[in-house]
């Protein structure tokens, strides 16, 4: 059985995150989204936490489901089978420190086998002087080690994975405050870490540029801050038995060392990852958001990072970085890596097959409320469904960008940059214009 699993959220208690992100519309939107497992996000906040308590029920060994009482419906939404959707206690903090004289900016993602394990870690964080309520992704005044030994300490099975790890800003290999390995940050704690969060702006491909990530498996999440965010990146697992400790050692057991040695010996498998366009995240190229400067990194050191326009210090996004960081040439590809696909938003695909440049018009909604009624989810339809079958159930101008979504056919790419979105289109500029009904 394949489920789809994204554990990195965010809450309603997050700062700049929707007030929809409860968990009635989380559980909702998952099996919208198509996803079979999601993190609770923001566990150390202590009204989220609340409400986590009183609405979810334990569902397996370490995985909950929202209570039958607070279940909802969309009237939009009437898919052909109903399903469980997992939720696994998961969050993500913010380290800020000094460390070898440089200030440290290094978002974590943690999780832990139990709303008990989670009381205690929010106990010990507050006696360490921690400020839980403030944020849904508390600042925590300690170092990555700290926050790891402290992890550690309360429960063996609690685990820490790095988050976006290459975001300039706030990463554990980040332009602006990161390191240079894992074995920098977390020293003699380094086996500890055996994954990393590839982030929305680099993609497998770019991280296999690295030797030293040979040792991590690659797990991709949506970081969303709000519901149709959700699932926007996730990790693909395989097999029934879907557990805490069955998912963290199917995690542990994917990276390319592991399974080019066949040492994957879980029931459950992590076989891939759903990716962003690394080009459409928000810190792919560098650049100046206000000066409207996008460059590539070859443009960069011609410039020696130095805006053209205002003459500061560029912000050096996540392909400069590899780039930086990297022993191998851009087509590498490890023995034992993982397959990925990389997957434009339904909403989005559909806004381009209709010729129209926003993903909310009413057009879009009627055509996505369609399709992922009648197709088992967002996720099941750009990757799963047969093209036949869609045939059925939409226009064949849909039906065409998800083909050439499903074979990389991409027509233009506006990368993004300094928290700027970029864009990938399936159609030519010659063809955007045209309706759906004229391109057939």
């Amino acid at each position: 059985m394949r489920t789809y699993a994204d554990l990195h959220i965010h809450s309603k208690y997050a700062r700049a995150c929707s007030p929809q992100l409860t968990p009635e519309n989380i559980d909702l939107w998952c099996r919208i989204k198509g996803l079979g497992l999601v993190a609770t996000g923001d566990f150390t906040h202590p009204k989220w936490f609340d409400d986590l308590q009183e609405k979810l029920e334990p569902h397996g060994e370490g995985l909950y489901r929202l209570k039958s009482e607070f279940r909802q419906k969309e009237a939009r939404f009437t898919p052909v089978a109903e399903t469980d959707v997992h939720f696994i206690c998961g969050t993500e903090v913010a380290c800020i420190y000094r460390h070898n004289e440089q200030t440290r900016r290094v978002h974590h993602c943690i999780f832990a086998p139990s709303l008990e394990v989670v009381a205690k870690i929010n106990t010990t964080l507050e006696k360490r002087g921690c400020k839980l309520a403030g944020d849904g992704r508390p600042i925590l005044g300690m170092s990555s080690i700290d926050l790891l030994k402290i992890l550690l300490e309360i429960d063996p099975r609690n685990v820490l994975i790095p988050a976006h790890a290459w975001t300039p800003w706030f990463a554990i290999f980040g332009s602006k405050s990161g390191y240079d390995s894992i074995a920098e940050c977390f020293e003699d704690l380094a086996p500890y870490i055996f994954a990393i969060e590839t982030g929305l702006s680099s993609d497998p491909a770019m991280n296999w540029r690295v030797s030293a990530l040979d040792k991590v498996a690659l797990t991709s999440h949506s970081d969303a801050h709000s519901l149709p965010n959700l699932g926007r990146e996730a990790d693909v697992f395989e097999g029934s038995e879907l557990s805490y400790s069955g998912i963290m050692k199917a995690i542990r057991e994917a990276n390319p060392i592991a399974v080019s040695a066949n040492k994957q010996t879980s029931p459950l498998k992590l076989s891939g990852t759903v990716e962003f366009f690394p080009d459409e995240g928000r810190y792919h190229y560098d650049g100046h958001r206000d000066c409207k400067v996008c460059l590539s990194p070859a443009e960069s050191k011609k410039l020696k990072n130095i805006c053209p326009k205002c003459n500061r210090e560029l912000t050096i996004g996540v392909l400069n970085r590899v780039e930086e960081l990297a022993d191998n040439k851009p087509d590498r590809k490890p023995a034992g890596a993982l397959s990925f696909s990389s997957l434009i938003e339904l909403d989005k695909v559909i806004a381009q097959a209709q010729g129209v440049k926003g993903r909310a018009t009413k057009a879009v909604e009627e055509q996505y409320w369609q399709l992922v009624s009648e197709g088992r989810g967002e996720l099941q339809l750009l990757l799963d469904v047969p093209l036949e079958r869609l045939t059925a159930i939409t226009t064949e101008r849909v039906v065409e960008a998800i083909g050439r979504l499903r074979d990389g056919e991409i027509k233009g790419i506006e990368p993004g940059f300094d928290g700027e979105y970029g864009q990938i289109h399936l159609f030519a500029e010659d063809e955007r214009g045209r309706t759906q009904s004229s391109l057939f």
